[in-house]
């Protein structure tokens, strides 16, 4: 759980940075970025839960 909320805060930070300085957002359009994140983490799982069932 702390690492979900050092990373909230540290997104929270640059966020207003880049407001601040009037940068664009670092980040896809929001529905995109979510699903492409939840993408990546899923492909990680899936990787570690197929790699196994054929090294053994």
């Amino acid at each position: 759980m702390k690492e979900v909320i050092l990373a909230l805060f540290t997104g929270l930070i640059v966020g207003f940075i880049f407001a601040l300085l009037r940068l664009p957002i670092p980040a896809p359009p929001a529905l995109a970025g979510i699903i492409g994140i939840v993408g990546i983490y899923l492909g990680f799982k899936l990787h570690e839960f197929i790699i196994p069932l054929f090294t053994r």
